[in-house]
């Protein structure tokens, strides 16, 4: 099993905050090095090697939790799919020590002390044993610690080699010189990642402060583009109204979207599509609902669609209590119908009217792309910087399979990202895309998703999905197919809108 990504990302954050102070001088971290050489396998993989004057360290990282019966370690990360170990930690990190000390030159590997330790944040204290020594263990306790972990945990080493001095400046250069080729020297993609999905979390608990002034007013319009937050103050709004005792209703156009609203609703709150409403209200056992939520509501901006909620909904339109979340941007032909008539019609009523500016989903490259590409008004960046927008441009189907096989490879073994972070978009079903003809191994990492199914639920394979049916949903990644580059074809604005706006953290676009 991988070690996780997010965990990863931890650990990589506490030793840049171990080594960034001034008596911390000549020492560096470096991550996910890959060793075409091992002492017992033919390859080996090393999540984090830590230099110093003092010495070189080897550092096993696990994640999730951690178990070991009759001399057999398990693993079971967070969604409960557990893997069994080859071997323990303790000897994964000792022999791809042993694997990187035999690759280095002599002149620099008799220079350096050298140590494995193993990082166990999701353990909270592991029992003693014989096969390992307590200090090379970071787990739970420790990892709360982490400085003064490593400081004990380097003393151990420099211990069992007491006679050894301190490596100097030009040997240190020459072992950081040697091992960059094998590194990712620098910030890896998922713990970029890693750190604009904290931003977007903590933007969303200040989006969130919207609700205090749309629950006040009986009405409201409510519009932003594409990652500004309507579906998150859709169900925060519909939590609030259900508490106070109304019979809500939460609707919207796409059977998808629905899906989630549904796997993400409070006790005593309906989700109905628009078009079954009159189904909805005869299988709840009423004859009309006390407050309506629309979310995606561009999509039945139309008069028969609103007649359908004025006649299930106390009070109508013109009386009731309702909310319209509605995307700003023009989306006619992509899904659902829209008819400026129909708006000016809904606001003819005198609704609150608050638009919301801040974008709280994407990244501050995939915003740019967007508004750049497309002129389309997605808010103001909130979430800050991220990896940057990638996209390979092809001349024919076959270079554009090319391409997508080896970007699908490099964001997961590469970048770092679980699988389950990524989806691939296509305007066009998985049978006519790009998608169904990549290699037999690559093919089955592919879930082709349904509306059962809008998220990735599977953590081990890749999402596939048509973009009108992913309107209102989200990904880590976005993998962006079958389509010329963004802002070269205006009758595909839309999709380019919907797919590329679906990014959380990463974009990726294969063009022609």
């Amino acid at each position: 099993m991988a070690t996780d990504s997010k965990l990863e990302a931890q650990v990589f954050d506490q030793l840049r905050s171990a080594f960034s102070g001034g008596d911390k001088n000549g020492w560096f971290a470096m991550h996910s090095l890959n060793l075409p050489r091992h002492e017992y396998k033919r390859f080996g993989e090393i999540d984090f090697v830590v230099c110093g004057p003092m010495g070189l360290f080897v550092l096993e990282v696990k994640g999730g939790r951690v178990s070991c019966h009759d001399g057999v370690w398990e693993t079971t990360n967070r969604y409960g799919e557990t893997d069994r170990l080859k071997e323990s930690p303790f000897s994964q990190a000792n022999s791809a020590l042993h694997g990187l000390l035999k690759k280095l030159p002599d002149t620099i590997s008799r220079s350096f002390v050298a140590g494995y330790g193993v990082v166990m944040p999701g353990i909270e204290r592991l029992p003693d044993s014989a096969e390992w020594d307590r200090a090379v263990l970071a787990d739970g306790r420790e990892f709360r610690q982490f400085e003064q972990w490593l400081e004990r945990f380097i003393r151990h080493w420099r211990t069992k080699d007491k006679n050894k001095p301190d490596a100097s400046p030009s040997q240190l250069k020459a072992l950081q010189q040697w091992l960059r080729p094998d590194f990712e020297a620098v910030v890896p993609l998922h713990v970029s990642a890693h750190d604009v999905k904290d931003r977007i979390v903590r933007l969303t608990d200040d989006q969130l402060r919207w609700v205090d002034a749309i629950e006040v007013n009986p009405r409201v319009i409510c519009s932003g583009g594409a990652g500004t937050g309507k579906t998150m103050l859709a169900l925060e709004l519909a939590r609030r109204w259900c508490a106070t005792g109304m019979n809500t209703v939460l609707t919207c156009h796409s059977p998808w979207l629905k899906r989630y609203l549904e796997r993400h609703a409070v006790p005593g709150l309906t989700v109905s599509l628009a078009d079954s409403l009159h189904v909805t209200v005869k299988r709840a056992g009423i004859e009309k609902f006390d407050a309506l939520i629309v979310d995606e509501g561009q999509d039945i901006l139309n008069m028969d669609a609103l007649g359908m909620l004025d006649s299930f909904l106390s009070g109508g339109i013109s009386d009731g209590r309702w909310c319209f979340f509605h995307d700003v941007n023009n989306q006619s032909g992509l899904c659902g119908s829209y008819v400026p008539d129909a708006y000016d019609y809904l606001s003819g009523f005198n609704p609150s009217q608050i638009p919301l500016k801040t974008n709280c989903r994407n990244s501050l490259p995939i915003l740019q792309r967007i508004q750049g590409d497309l002129n389309a008004d997605v808010g103001n960046s909130g979430v800050g910087d991220g990896p940057a927008v990638r996209e390979v441009c092809v001349a024919d189907a076959d270079s554009a399979i090319q391409a997508l096989e080896k970007e699908l490879h490099d964001l997961v073994d590469v970048g770092g990202f679980s699988p389950g972070d990524i989806v691939v978009l296509s305007p066009v079903p998985f049978t006519q895309s790009w998608t169904s003809s990549l290699s037999e191994n690559m093919r089955n990492s592919i879930s082709v998703l349904d509306d059962a199914s809008p998220r990735n639920m599977n953590r081990h394979s890749i999402g596939f999905a048509q973009i009108g049916d992913f309107k209102g949903l989200e990904s880590e990644v976005v993998v962006l197919v079958d389509m010329p580059r963004p802002g070269h074809s205006e009758t595909l604005r839309s999709l380019h809108y919907v797919g590329m706006s679906r990014a959380c953290v990463l974009l990726s676009i294969i063009c022609y």
